[in-house]
């Protein structure tokens, strides 16, 4: 029965990614309203496991977003690569609870083989120690962590023994377009989410070099490698040289924008990386990996280490890496599975192809929205661009209508007082073909609805 049930879920699962390509992105309101058909009551008596996974598949399927498919530029979200997704399936037959080595050795090497191929892809230090977490959130998080243990050490306080009551204050320094999620962990890492010194940016985004504020005492300095919104990088370089003379801490929020390293055109954008203390990306973004997957990267080992690790009798010490001393979380899933699965499939030429495609399908979104006669809102340097359809109303119309036409999808945000339509392109699925094809769709949806404005 259970092999019967795997079989069954793996056809399923074949069927849904081999229509991706082919279907609308975007659910419609009637697979949406079709997700009541679950809420009943709690059953009293089992049900049969393969109508559980029918159920799950016949009103769960149509009312996804083609976030896996080929035309998803919604967010930096990339589909996940074939492999990775067998590799899933495999993981999750094992079921490890990937802590310890002594319990789980398969999944801790492929984690720990996976950190020193991922510390030679991005060109970091020799030695660079690293943490699987759920995402850019998490990961700037555990980095963080560590950040604030190593500058109150140095300050002479141990802030895992004794918390920050009394403890030095520390000043942490963000650009004003610092990602919500940096904010979020500095709050939890009782830092204080308003607490911090705010540096001005550029019109792309940048942190101003020329606005960096004099420091003193323990200090932590954020930048930022990827806006969000344009892509572009702080002046990385600058930053960390002056961080340098006052002592502090800098830690890099690389969700996506740290892949450029696998650029050479793009790599010189990271100048200056390489030099920062920490560094946090995803890989269920650029690398193309199934949801959750962050990293956390530390030049200390051991300040991460002295961050996160507990001791407890029933847990076994062994003498090799045990991926629970690097972790927020005790008991987590072997996430290294997938990653290790990514990189071993398309190796160092498949994963700059990967890149380098993503950033010149952007960068032809860019151009064929230019020539039609629609704004380009930022230097498109990386895979981001920002598309304005004039008015906010217009612009906002335009958004509402793409959406619906089900081409493809892409959201909306706001920049710098602009109302912008944001793509955002990083699937290994989307090929040159899907980028023509969507952009046409936009193009065609975006002048009828500017022509009824009218």
């Amino acid at each position: 029965m259970s092999r019967d049930l795997l079989n069954d879920a793996a056809a399923r699962a074949a069927r849904y990614l081999d229509d991706i390509a082919t279907r609308r992105v975007a659910p419609t309101s009637e697979a949406v309203a079709g997700l009541a058909t679950w809420d009943t009551p709690l059953p009293e008596t089992p049900t049969d496991p393969a109508e559980v996974l029918r159920l799950l598949d016949t009103v769960g399927s149509p009312a996804t977003i083609g976030i896996a498919g080929p035309r998803f530029f919604g967010f930096v979200i990339g589909g996940a690569l074939p492999a990775t997704v067998a590799a899933n399936w495999l993981a999750t037959a094992w079921d490890q609870n990937t802590g310890l080595h002594a319990v789980t050795p398969a999944t801790a090497e492929l984690e720990r083989i996976s950190l020193r191929w991922l510390v030679e892809l991005f060109g970091l230090p020799a030695g660079t120690g690293g943490a699987f977490v759920t995402g850019a959130t998490v990961a700037n998080f555990t980095a963080l962590a560590a950040a604030r243990h190593a500058v109150l050490e140095r300050a002479g306080w141990d802030v895992e023994a004794n918390g920050l009551f009394g403890a030095p204050p520390i000043t942490v320094v963000v650009g004003e377009e610092a990602h919500p999620t940096l904010t979020k962990s500095l709050g939890l890492l009782g830092l204080g989410r308003t607490r911090v010194v705010t540096v001005p940016v550029d019109a792309q985004g940048r942190m101003r070099a020329d606005a960096l504020p004099r420091l003193s005492g323990p200090a932590i300095v954020c930048a930022q490698a990827g806006n969000v919104n344009t892509g572009a990088f702080d002046p990385l370089a600058e930053i960390v040289a002056w961080a340098r003379k006052g002592g502090a801490w800098v830690h890099v929020d690389g969700a996506f924008g740290l892949w450029a390293a696998l650029s050479p055109a793009r790599a010189g954008l990271l100048a200056g990386v390489t030099d920062a203390d920490s560094w946090a990306t995803d890989a269920h973004k650029w690398l193309n990996v199934p949801y959750d997957c962050g990293l956390a990267f530390v030049r200390e080992p051991e300040a991460l280490r002295a961050a996160m690790a507990i001791r407890a009798a029933y847990l076994p010490v062994g003498e090799r890496r045990d991926p629970s001393d690097y972790t927020p979380e005790l008991s987590r899933r072997g996430r290294g599975v997938e990653v290790w699965s990514a990189m071993r499939t398309l190796g160092r030429a498949g994963l700059r192809e990967m890149i380098e495609r993503n950033c010149r399908q952007a960068t032809r979104f860019a151009v064929g929205f230019a020539a039609a006669g629609f704004e380009i809102l930022n230097e498109v340097v990386l895979n981001q661009v920002l598309v304005s359809f004039g008015t906010p109303d217009q612009t906002e119309r335009v958004i509402a209508a793409v959406q619906e036409d089900g081409t493809c999808w892409c959201g909306g945000t706001h920049w710098q007082g602009r109302t912008a339509m944001r793509i955002s392109v990083c699937s290994w699925a989307t090929t040159d073909a899907d980028v023509e094809k969507s952009l046409a769709a936009m193009l065609r949806v975006a002048t009828r609805e500017i022509g009824r404005a009218r």
